[in-house]
């Protein structure tokens, strides 16, 4: 399945979504190198960034800045992941203003399955259509490795006992995708290895709003 451009947010909520699952990964798993997700608020000076990493050669890469944002991502077991055709209309379908997105190396903008982008005017998100009409309908991963920036809490949920195999409290995510001040009560409850001053200093770098209190 491929993922349908108008289940995704508006830029300003995909951001935030971002910034969510980084955080909660940064609190689940301090060491970085182990997190799935990451934000840097802070990529250059007037854009920011969010990915995904499984550790398994897939990933995507979401740029954010005055152009919008757009999605760069791999599923690399696909038929159509590293298709050169696909990553040439990437390069010829969207818009200029997105030059920054389309020439970062970091990304591997030639090693691809699927890409979005939707500028600052746009009404909803566009896909990068393969010419092939086989190709074009083909599984690309989009659904899958990009449904936690549209399914609600529980299906984070639902990851982290996969993925990390721990249980945490829905209403801990549920606050974190609702952007709630970080709190010693709210960190511990995610995880109480990791101190408050920990979390902040990950929130920092993520973009993220601390608290002043124990709240």
């Amino acid at each position: 399945m491929q993922l349908n451009p108008k289940s995704l947010p508006d830029v300003a909520n995909l951001r935030r979504r971002c910034q969510s699952l980084a955080m909660l990964d940064a609190v689940l798993c301090p060491e970085w190198d182990g997190r799935y997700y990451s934000f840097d608020a802070n990529w250059s000076e007037n854009e920011s960034m969010g990915s995904m990493r499984n550790g398994s050669g897939d990933d995507w890469f979401i740029l954010f800045g005055e152009f919008g944002a757009a999605i760069k991502g791999l599923a690399h077991e696909t038929k159509i992941a590293g298709d050169k055709v696909l990553a040439g209309e990437v390069q010829s379908q969207m818009p200029k203003t997105f030059s920054s997105f389309l020439t970062e190396a970091a990304f591997g903008m030639d090693w691809l399955s699927y890409c979005y982008w939707r500028g600052p005017e746009d009404s909803s998100w566009k896909r990068v259509v393969h010419p092939d009409p086989t190709l074009s309908l083909s599984e690309d991963g989009s659904a899958e490795y990009l449904a936690l920036l549209v399914e609600p809490a529980a299906s984070y949920e639902e990851f982290v006992k996969w993925y990390y195999e721990l249980d945490i409290p829905l209403d801990a995510i549920e606050s974190i995708y609702n952007h709630s001040p970080l709190s010693e009560r709210l960190v511990s409850s995610l995880n109480p290895e990791v101190s408050l001053a920990q979390a902040k200093e990950a929130a920092a770098e993520i973009g993220y709003p601390v608290g002043h209190a124990d709240a």
